[in-house]
C-alpha cells in the first residue's frame, strides 16, 4: 500500500498549507509595514531624547512630550492624511504641492522639509555619538563624525533596502536590549526606589517634573508642534504610500501609534533610574552626569555603569544598532525628495533613472555632512528633536491642510503663507541655534544658562507665548485669504491677466478657470473645443471652501480618476 495519503486528502492538505502560507505571508507583510511606520519616530533620537528629558532636573516626565506627541501625530495622520495621500497615487510628500502650486513653490517648500530631516538626522547622529563615546571612551565629536560616516556609507550602498531591513530589526533591538537592561539597573545598590524619587527630592528634583502655570502656554505650544508637526514628513509618507491600500495605511498608523508609546516605556524608566542614582557609589564617579553637561548621554551611561558587563554590552550594542538604522531613513527621504521634486521635475524632466540614482547618491553624502555639522553645533538630543518639527509645523503643515482640504488656494496664497509663517517663527528667535529674536512676544523673559564645565554664562530670551502655533495659524489664514483675494482680483477683471506672473489664476493651465472646459494638449485652443463655464449657484458654505472629496473612500480609484476629484 502506498505511504502517500489519498488524492483527495493530499489535495486538502496542500490547500491548507497554501492557506497557512498565504496567512503567514500576509501577517509578515503587515508586521513589516507596521514596523516601518512605527520606526518613523522610534529610533535613536526617540529613546535617547526621552531618557534625557525625564532625567533633567526641572524637566522630568511632564516635559517628555515627544512619545505622546508623535504617537498622536500618527493617529491624526491616519485619520485625515493617509487616505487622500495614498489613494491619489503620490510618490513623495511634495507631489501635491507641485501639482497645485507649481514646481517653483514645491522647491521653496522643500527647504523647510529638508531642514526638518537634517535636524532629525542630527539628533540621531548626536545620540549615536553619545552612545559610542561611552562604549569606546573617545571624544563625543569624533564619535559623531565616525557615526555619520558609517551611516552615510551603508545608506549609499543599501539605499531603500537598508531602510526596509534595518528599521524592522531596530524595533527588536530596542525592545529586547532595553528591557533586558532595565531590571539590572533597577536592582543596582546605588539606585533608590524610583517610586520615591518620582515625587520627593533625593539626589535631585523629582523625575515626574511639573508644569508651572506660567509655562502652560509654552507647554501646549510645544505639544502641538510635536503632534501636528509630526505629520508632514516624507519619512512617514514614504511608508504610507507603500501600503497596499489607503485603509491599510490608516490602520497601520493607528497600531504604530500604540507601538510608539510602548517603546518609550523603557526610556522613561532609564531616565528615572538616572535621576534616582547616587553616582558616588558607581564606577561613573561622584559628579552626576547633569553637572558634567552629559545629560544627553544618560541612557548609555546608565547601561554602562549600572548593569553587569554582559548586559551592558548587549544593551549598548542594541541601542547603537537601533540608532544607526534611524539615520538612513531620514537622509534617504531628504535625498529622494530632492532627486524627484527638485532635480527631475523642476530642472531635468528627461533625466534617466541612472542619472536620478547618482543625484540621490550625491545628495545623501551632502545631506549627511550637513546633519553632522548640526549635530556638532548643538549638543542636546532633545533640543534637536524639537527643532526638527519646528519649521515643518509652522510652514509645511498649514500648506498641506490647504492643498488637501481647502478649495481654491493657489500659488499666491501659498507664497504669502510661507512668508508670514517664516517671518513670525524666525522673529521669535531660537536659543538652541543661538538665534536672537527681533519679535518679542507677550510674556518673554531673559534667562541665563551656566556651562558647568567652563563656568560660562549664556543669556537668552525665552518666549512663553505660543508663538509657534500662532505662526502656523497665521500661515494657514494667509494662504486662504491671499488665494481668494488674488482669485477675485483676476477673475473680476480688477487686475489684468498679464499681471498673473505665477500663472496661478487666469492662466489656461489653472484648474480654477478650466473647471468646466475641455483641456487640449496642443498650443492653440480652438473655440469649438471649449464648453462654457457654468456659474455655481447655491451650495453650503462648507462646500464652497472645503474640499470634501478627500473624505470619500478612494481605495479602488486609480490615480488618474482620483486626480479629477482634486
Amino acid at each position: 500500500m502506498s505511504d502517500f495519503p489519498p488524492h483527495s486528502e493530499f489535495t486538502h492538505m496542500h490547500a491548507l498549507n497554501q492557506v497557512e502560507h498565504s496567512e503567514l505571508l500576509w501577517f509578515s507583510c503587515v508586521f513589516t509595514i507596521l514596523s516601518l511606520i512605527a520606526a518613523t519616530w522610534v529610533g535613536g533620537g526617540y529613546i535617547n531624547g526621552t531618557a534625557e528629558s525625564v532625567y533633567l532636573p526641572g524637566s522630568g516626565l511632564a516635559w517628555a512630550q515627544a512619545p505622546f506627541g508623535y504617537a498622536l501625530s500618527l493617529v491624526v495622520g491616519g485619520l485625515f492624511f493617509a487616505k487622500p495621500m495614498r489613494s491619489r497615487g503620490y510618490v513623495t510628500m511634495l507631489d501635491p504641492f507641485q501639482q497645485l502650486y507649481g514646481e517653483r513653490m514645491g522647491g521653496l517648500l522643500f527647504i523647510p522639509a529638508l531642514l526638518g530631516e537634517m535636524f532629525w538626522s542630527a539628533a540621531i547622529l548626536s545620540a549615536l555619538g553619545a552612545t559610542l563615546s561611552v562604549i569606546v571612551d573617545i571624544n563625543i565629536n569624533m564619535s559623531v563624525v565616525i557615526s555619520a560616516l558609517i551611516a552615510i556609507f551603508y545608506t549609499l550602498v543599501g539605499g531603500l533596502y537598508s531602510v526596509a531591513y534595518t528599521d524592522v530589526v531596530q524595533l527588536f533591538c530596542i525592545f529586547i536590549g532595553l528591557w533586558i537592561s532595565v531590571p539590572f539597573a533597577l536592582s543596582h545598590p546605588a539606585v533608590s526606589d524610583i517610586g520615591v524619587t518620582a515625587v520627593n527630592t533625593v539626589f535631585q528634583s523629582p523625575w515626574l517634573g511639573e508644569i508651572d502655570p506660567s509655562e502652560g502656554w509654552m507647554w501646549a505650544d510645544n505639544f502641538c508642534l510635536l503632534m501636528l508637526g509630526g505629520i508632514p514628513w516624507q519619512v512617514y509618507f514614504q511608508r504610507v504610500l507603500s501600503a497596499s491600500s489607503a485603509s491599510y495605511a490608516q490602520v497601520l498608523s493607528f497600531l504604530a501609534a500604540f507601538g510608539c508609546l510602548v517603546m518609550a516605556v523603557p526610556s522613561v524608566l532609564i531616565g528615572a533610574i538616572g535621576a534616582s542614582t547616587d553616582w558616588n557609589q558607581t564606577s561613573y564617579g561622584p559628579v552626576p552626569p547633569v553637572e558634567k553637561d552629559e545629560s544627553d548621554m544618560i541612557l548609555p551611561i546608565v547601561l554602562q555603569h549600572l548593569c553587569p558587563p554582559f548586559v551592558s554590552f548587549f544593551g549598548l550594542g542594541a541601542v547603537s544598532a537601533a540608532v544607526m538604522s534611524s539615520a538612513d531613513s531620514s537622509i534617504l527621504s531628504a535625498s529622494s525628495m530632492f532627486a524627484r521634486n527638485i532635480y527631475q521635475l523642476a530642472f531635468r524632466q528627461s533625466a534617466s533613472d541612472r542619472e536620478i540614482v547618482w543625484v540621490m547618491r550625491i545628495t545623501i553624502f551632502v545631506f549627511g555632512a550637513l546633519a553632522t555639522a548640526m549635530a556638532l553645533l548643538t549638543g542636546s538630543v532633545y533640543g534637536l528633536w524639537y527643532l526638527s518639527s519646528d519649521l515643518v509645523y509652522v510652514i509645511i503643515f498649514p500648506q498641506l491642510l490647504c492643498v488637501l482640504f481647502i478649495k481654491g488656494t493657489n500659488t499666491y496664497g501659498s507664497v504669502a503663507g510661507y512668508v508670514f509663517g517664516l517671518l513670525l517663527r524666525v522673529g521669535g528667535g531660537e536659543p538652541y541655534l543661538r538665534l536672537p529674536p527681533f519679535i518679542y512676544y507677550p510674556g518673554w523673559q531673559t534667562r541665563q544658562k551656566e556651562q558647568r564645565l567652563t563656568q560660562e554664562v549664556e543669556r537668552f530670551v525665552e518666549q512663553r507665548f505660543p508663538y509657534k502655533t500662532v505662526s502656523m495659524l497665521a500661515s494657514l489664514l494667509s494662504n486662504a485669504v491671499f488665494s481668494y483675494v488674488a482669485k477675485y482680483l483676476f477673475e473680476s477683471g480688477t487686475l489684468s491677466p498679464k499681471y498673473d506672473f505665477l500663472d496661478a489664476v487666469v492662466s489656461r493651465h489653472s484648474k480654477e478657470t478650466m473647471d468646466k472646459t475641455t483641456l487640449v494638449t496642443h498650443d492653440n485652443i480652438i473655440l469649438s473645443e471649449l464648453a462654457a463655464v457654468q456659474p455655481r449657484h447655491g451650495g453650503s458654505v462648507a462646500g464652497t471652501f472645503l474640499n470634501t472629496d478627500v473624505l470619500i473612500d478612494e481605495d479602488h480609484m486609480s490615480p488618474e480618476s482620483s486626480a479629477e476629484h482634486q
